[in-house]
């Protein structure tokens, strides 16, 4: 632990969104995989509500070829609010206003898709000599169950590198990053020794995925300009932290076990599940979705009888 006066605030985002989407295919041809709606806001907007309600109102969004739809999403609409006003529509003035407001929101352009630790890399001047979070697209995190305010927490306490990690059946983890890990004096804490992408169920050293939350000291920098191109020629992420998991840095890397509500919308039936899952819990929308939901599994049971 390090004294209170060494402590640092996080207060920048970098938001990785320069993706072409080809899981959604042929919908994401002419629209970014991150405006895609769920329930009735771009998944996008999700990211940046969760970065600013952190205290993060400072956003780069790293972009890439036919991703304009995501800067004019963030920017205002001067003649839809002012027809909106007109028309005494206040609650839609609001929802379009809501967006422009939430944080001040920048764009950078990666330039060549090469891989996460390369989009990452390219935020070094907005962010920097500070530490900051990075927030992937694909994963929701439901904004009952906090998160990065954790890690955060973890991170000025023990002035290190925080990830996210969440536990996942054996059978699944070839889908992640899988971290080895030791205890520490904290239940949700552990401290990270390894990461290993993608690993069989048999060669994984945990149940522990890596899920898109990090929290990252400066020094991941000088770790990424080192990297060697991986698999595709992309610079992985995954390699710089184990770097620095493995000692390659100022100080280890650790992990907060997050076991609340998360959403992949990384594929399409899962982007499906998230719509359904948050469609039922919306204020407006849930008692008429719960009612369409219990009756629809009802007449899928007695179809599966016949």
């Amino acid at each position: 632990m390090v004294h209170e006066s060494a402590k640092r605030t996080v207060t920048k985002a970098v938001i990785p969104a320069a993706g072409l989407g080809t899981r959604f295919l042929p919908a994401t041809k002419a629209m970014p995989k991150e405006m895609l709606p769920v329930v009735d806001k771009p998944a996008i907007q999700y990211v940046v509500e969760e970065a600013a309600a952190a205290g993060m109102h400072d956003v780069l969004i790293i972009t890439g070829r036919n991703k304009g739809n995501l800067s004019n999403h963030f920017d205002g609409v001067p003649e839809l609010e002012l027809s909106l006003e007109r028309k005494g529509d206040d609650e839609r003035l609001e929802r379009v206003q809501e967006a422009s407001e939430l944080a001040d929101v920048h764009f950078l352009r990666q330039g060549q898709p090469l891989g996460l630790g390369h989009a990452v890399g390219r935020a070094h001047m907005h962010v920097g000599d500070d530490s900051f979070a990075v927030l992937l697209g694909d994963d929701l995190i439901d904004v009952r169950d906090p998160l990065l305010t954790r890690m955060i927490d973890v991170h000025d306490a023990r002035q290190a590198t925080v990830v996210a990690l969440m536990e996942v059946p054996p059978e699944a983890i070839h889908l992640y990053g899988c971290a080895a890990v030791e205890a520490t004096d904290e239940a949700d804490v552990v401290r990270v020794t390894q990461l290993v992408e993608k690993p069989s169920a048999a060669e994984a050293p945990s149940n522990l995925a890596v899920i898109g939350r990090y929290v990252l000291r400066p020094e991941i920098f000088g770790q990424l300009e080192r990297l060697e191109p991986g698999r595709g020629g992309e610079y992985q992420l995954t390699d710089a932290l184990n770097a620095l998991a493995d000692g390659g840095g100022e100080a280890p890397v650790y992990g907060v076990i997050f076991r609340g509500r998360r959403y992949d919308t990384g594929d399409r039936a899962d982007w499906i599940k998230a719509n359904l899952l948050l469609g039922v819990d919306h204020e407006e929308l849930g008692p008429e979705l719960r009612s369409w939901v219990i009756g629809f599994a009802d007449r899928l049971r007695a179809a599966d009888r016949d």
